[in-house]
């Protein structure tokens, strides 16, 4: 296995461990929420799967070009690595489903600036952060819906 695409294999492992570290837990299950909420295990799932694609995705802009071309690019790729690691402390961790909900929208225009940077570099590494955008989307919409439906989710 090449190096580099093991660096950004961890690297996406580091930020998914934010989810291991703050969890849903009881707080989280005695919210309201949408009826069109998907099943607890389907996150594990759906994220590992993209994790794998923003991690290949990465490394196919390494692999592309020369880092004097592709740096600003993966300095994106590393700025929504830490917006999405960072989503989990804040949601679940501070319990602020507010200031979550504007951590996504920093992520979601990282990925969408991740995109746009990656296209010209490797057509295929862009297409592959399509998944992650539009699960991005969908999680915004849920955690729009969420703090909607809990005006104080922390009461006294």
């Amino acid at each position: 296995m090449d190096f580099t695409l093991m660096g950004f294999v961890l690297a996406n492992v580091a930020a998914a461990m934010s989810g291991a570290f703050f969890r849903p837990g009881a707080w989280y299950e005695h919210l309201n929420k949408p009826w069109w909420r998907p099943p607890n295990w389907l996150f594990p799932i759906a994220w590992s799967i993209l994790y794998a694609m923003i991690a290949v995705s990465g490394w196919f802009v390494w692999q592309a070009d020369e880092l004097a071309r592709t740096w600003p690019a993966l300095a994106v790729y590393g700025v929504q690595l830490v917006l999405n690691a960072c989503w989990s402390a804040v949601f679940f961790g501070m319990r602020r489903i507010d200031l979550a909900l504007l951590e996504l929208i920093a992520l979601w225009l990282s990925i969408v600036a991740m995109i746009v940077m990656f296209y010209p570099i490797s057509a295929a590494a862009a297409w592959l952060l399509v998944p992650y955008l539009a699960w991005v989307s969908f999680a915004g919409v849920l955690n729009y819906r969420v703090w909607r439906l809990n005006p104080d989710p922390n009461p006294a």
